[in-house]
């Protein structure tokens, strides 16, 4: 019971209204914290009621006084009036009910104890499991009655059984509706209403490291500077910068900073990129908890949902995703994670997650395009995943290279960045970027020129032209660069397309 609550006098449960079973002396199923959460809810909120009253079912109150308290706020929301504690007062004064529940010091006591809104749901869905609970018990109590009883007859008490079994599970259902539907939408509005085309949190519509409603990996091995890159992507959401690798970021309202692997560690790498002038943002929009979580999220999948609305967070970052389930290599485990990670997005919450690689792979060659299946674990945690940004390299070493290894729209990469480990900052290598590389070719470049670059020496393959290509062709159509069309082939050979600086392009670095 939480501290300085005091219930009401005579305030009995729903057996002590009329004979009832015995039941051996054990106390029914109830949770009369969660009641006083929810009533309390939605004395701050009216619309919370809109939210938990699919899910309550008729009686699900154990407590009476609670029962009689719930009506009056489902009238006074069929009403549209204000739900707060001094408009209830008034309506149960009207009513005669006032003092039986309590009297207002009680309603007070109810709405001082306030949780999150996104709490109301789940306290609401413990209210009707309890109360379910009862009524299957109470039953069960029944039928042993019945059974005992001399004469009684086996197959009337089974054909009774069914008959309360039907009826429970109808009403369950009825009681579960809001939840079997909540989620459920007309096929125009999920295609067009969604917000399936909403700007990027990271990088361009065309070319999108982050997307909103879509989760956020980096992998790499220990030293290749994933988090370096994470915490810049989280001051930007902070609003402390604009880009990251010279692409837009998002801002976010609150990110929560899920430092659970070696949190010292993780402050004196933030700490290269804190200023004072930052203090006022970092206390107000960035929440950093430390350690390990109450449970695995494998084992609590509402957890990440609840640790959000408990910090009005609308992002959360995971550093790391093996100190968040209880094994990475558990199939079962991983889908569970992902339920997760699921209910979070779909209340709004964006979601990074910082990863490991397997270890067999942390010394591959810095040119060698990384796979999916190089990721740590089972390959749940990917497939469920928007994103995956790969980060290869040398531990320690400040030339690192990513690679988009799962994409929203187009890819991004791969990219030869470096990282200054002083001020915790990363930037482009500017001899890979395909705009100065074709400023500074006065001959111009063909797509297998450019690709050879890019590769650092090497045959291209089909796939490393096409990406070539792409990227001059976006040149042409940002008016950065003019494109002369080659010429098809024959006794004499072909020529290859070739691509020139604009004139513009030129003009903006002359």
């Amino acid at each position: 019971m939480p501290q300085g609550t005091t219930l009401p006098p005579e305030m009995p449960s729903h057996y002590d209204e009329g004979p009832a079973p015995a039941l051996d002396a054990a106390e029914p199923p109830y949770n009369v914290d969660a009641e006083r959460a929810v009533l309390g809810a939605c004395m701050h909120r009216g619309d919370i009621i809109d939210t938990v009253r699919h899910v309550l079912a008729d009686d699900a109150f154990y407590r009476p006084a609670h029962e009689t308290i719930w009506c009056a706020l489902l009238g006074l929301r069929r009403e549209d009036k204000p739900t707060d504690p001094i408009v209830l007062t008034e309506l149960l004064q009207q009513q005669g009910d006032l003092q039986r529940v309590g009297g207002p010091v009680y309603l007070h006591q109810l709405a001082d104890l306030y949780y999150s809104p996104g709490s109301a749901e789940h306290h609401a869905e413990i209210i009707r499991d309890k109360a379910n609970l009862r009524r299957l018990l109470a039953s069960a109590v029944r039928t042993v009655q019945r059974a005992q009883e001399p004469g009684a007859d086996p197959e009337a008490i089974r054909s009774e059984v069914e008959g309360e079994m039907r009826a429970e599970r109808e009403r369950a259902l009825a009681s579960g509706q809001g939840r079997l539907s909540r989620f459920a939408r007309d096929g125009w509005s999920f295609v067009k209403e969604t917000g399936a085309d909403a700007e990027p949190l990271w990088g361009t519509p065309d070319k999108t490291v982050w997307a909103p409603g879509e989760s956020l990996m980096i992998v790499g091995a220990p030293g290749v500077g994933k988090t370096t890159l994470a915490h810049q992507v989280i001051f930007a959401r902070l609003g402390l910068q604009e880009t990251v690798l010279e692409m837009p970021v998002a801002s976010s309202r609150r990110v929560l900073y899920l430092a659970m692997d070696r949190p010292k560690q993780i402050a004196k790498a933030m700490a290269r990129r804190v200023f004072d002038s930052d203090e006022k943002i970092l206390r107000e929009r960035l929440v950093v908890w430390e350690g390990p979580l109450p449970a695995t999220l494998d084992k609590e999948p509402d957890l990440l949902a609840d640790l959000a609305a408990a910090h009005q967070a609308d992002t959360i970052v995971i550093d790391s995703l093996k100190d968040a389930v209880s094994t990475m290599v558990d199939d079962g485990l991983a889908v569970a994670f992902h339920n997760a990670r699921m209910r979070a997005l779909r209340n709004g919450v964006e979601i990074m997650e910082l990863h490991h690689q397997r270890k067999a792979t942390a010394d591959a060659p810095r040119g060698q395009r990384p796979t999916l299946d190089q990721v740590y674990g089972s390959t749940w945690f990917t497939a469920g995943a928007g994103s995956v940004l790969f980060v290869t390299g040398r531990a320690g070493d400040p030339a690192v290279t990513l690679h988009h290894l799962k994409t929203p729209t187009g890819e991004v990469g791969p990219l030869d960045v470096t990282h200054d480990h002083k001020r915790g900052t990363t930037t482009l290598d500017p001899t890979k970027d395909p705009a100065i590389l074709l400023r500074n070719a006065p001959n111009g470049l063909t797509t297998r020129e450019l690709a050879t670059v890019l590769l650092g020496g090497g045959d291209p393959e089909r796939a490393d032209l096409e990406k070539a290509r792409r990227r001059l062709e976006n040149l042409v159509a940002t008016g950065l660069a003019t494109k002369a069309d080659g010429i098809a082939g024959g006794a004499g050979g072909g020529q290859q397309a070739r691509y020139y600086a604009s004139a513009r392009h030129l003009a903006a670095v002359g």
